[in-house]
């Protein structure tokens, strides 16, 4: 009797040990990481939900199937329009809907009552075939293209039925400017809009190429940031953060709090955080990845406007309304910055659209709205990125895509979205999906294959 009632108290003070270890555990290491975990649901929610009208379930399976966020419980108030989550009661984080600004994720202090701008839109009124007006696309025949492998290439990029590995959303695929292939797996069509993600990067590098044109801004002068003055930080020009190239210190992991979760899920100006950072490399001589320089320069861009207004007038003004890109739209932070890292919807065809633009070096039918030498700035490989990356654009240069052509260069952005460009071959291939695993090597090979040179 005395021994079990010994080994009770053994098997007792060690139960009490691990659960005291498991309870430091999870208020060290997760609890502190609820804020981003609801944060990241209850944005993903709004937007999801209020930009593109999928219903919770669907957003729950897709968007938020995400190892810690799939933990969050998510509650949409269609009045209000807002998204509140929570993880088992802790941590609740709301984000609001407002139309033609999109989904904000807010803190407590955020007055909701308080008016707010909004851009106007000039949407397009062109009944030109598609991509250069809202038409019906045009059903052009080439000699070059195996119509037949260039199908079988983009149906090999979707899940057969019960699968869920390529998670591939929406191909489109434009030849010569006309629409040659697309597809959608099932919930998603030509009219559903899809976030981005960081491809809204090379939208935001965009705006300067049309400053540029324009000869508003000179990218080659120091990045006009007061705190930066006085310090060695004053040397880091625009070009530098164009091409993520300044030196400063930042770190990009998604899979924790790190720099670029803490601006995404808890900063009210996104234009901040990169500020703070100080050097740790020579500008133009330090590559490193960062969402907080993007964010920076979208600041930049509001510094060049007299107005709110009008900064938020330029992006659509200028760009997207200006190509027909109707279904875009940037979101913005709590200070009304659009967040130009990350937050970019539009359709898979409006994607294509922008990629078209480049592929005809800033002509938009007969308009001109960068100089063609913003294209060929964009796509040259920066200092140290090993042929990786330009301004704002990814690159093919150092051969990532080993069967890909090396002047391909594209917009990237999480879980696989891409804009791809070929001058080469005159094409434009769209991926849109949930899978960073997917072989976009296999896949823009084998649509490459399909054109007989």
């Amino acid at each position: 009797m005395l021994e079990k009632s010994f080994a009770m108290k053994k098997f007792l003070k060690v139960f009490a040990v691990l659960l005291l270890i498991a309870l430091v555990y999870l208020r060290i290491e997760i609890y502190p990481q609820l804020d981003i975990i609801t944060g990241f649901s209850a944005k993903s929610v709004a937007s999801g939900h209020f930009i593109d009208g999928r219903t919770l379930e669907t957003i729950q399976q897709g968007d938020n199937d995400i190892n810690k966020v799939d933990w969050a419980t998510n509650t949409i108030d269609e009045n209000e329009k807002s998204v509140l989550s929570k993880v088992y009661g802790l941590k609740a984080r709301k984000a609001i809907y407002r139309e033609g600004l999109g989904a904000t994720l807010i803190n407590d202090d955020f007055d909701v009552t308080k008016p707010y701008n909004v851009p106007k839109r000039s949407l397009s009124q062109s009944d030109l075939p598609y991509p250069y007006g809202n038409g019906n696309p045009v059903d052009t025949s080439f000699a070059e293209l195996d119509v037949f492998q260039l199908q079988k290439a983009v149906e090999k990029a979707f899940d057969k039925e019960g699968e869920k590995n390529k998670r591939t959303r929406a191909v489109v695929v434009l030849y010569k400017g006309r629409l040659v292939a697309e597809k959608y797996s099932p919930g998603f069509r030509a009219t559903s809009k899809i976030l981005g993600w960081s491809m809204t990067k090379s939208l935001t590098a965009t705006y300067f190429g049309i400053l540029q044109k324009q000869g508003k801004i000179d990218i080659m002068k120091p990045a006009p940031i007061a705190a930066w003055k006085n310090d060695e930080r004053a040397k880091i020009t625009i070009n530098d953060l164009l091409h993520m190239n300044s030196g400063l210190e930042w770190e990009e992991d998604y899979g924790k709090i790190s720099d670029v979760t803490k601006m995404l899920f808890t900063a009210e100006d996104m234009t901040k955080p990169q500020i703070d950072k100080p050097l740790v490399g020579k500008p133009n001589a330090s590559w490193n990845y960062s969402s907080g320089t993007t964010n920076l320069l979208s600041g930049i861009l509001r510094q060049q406007f007299k107005t709110h207004q009008e900064y938020l007038d330029f992006w659509y003004s200028s760009l997207l309304d200006k190509i027909g890109m109707d279904s875009a739209l940037v979101e913005v932070d709590m200070a009304g910055n659009f967040v130009g890292s990350s937050y970019g919807w539009a359709t898979a065809r409006d994607w294509a659209k922008f990629g078209l633009l480049y592929l005809n070096q800033g002509n938009w039918n007969g308009a001109q709205l960068f100089d063609p030498s913003w294209t060929k700035y964009v796509a040259t490989p920066t200092n140290t990125s090993n042929g990786q990356y330009g301004a704002q654009f990814w690159l093919n240069a150092g051969g990532k895509f080993p069967d890909v052509p090396r002047d391909m260069f594209y917009c990237s952005g999480y879980q696989g979205q891409m804009v791809a460009i070929f001058p080469s071959h005159d094409l434009v291939v769209v991926r849109m999906g949930l899978s960073e695993a997917f072989d976009f090597n296999g896949f823009l090979r084998d649509i490459i294959l399909s054109i007989k040179k």
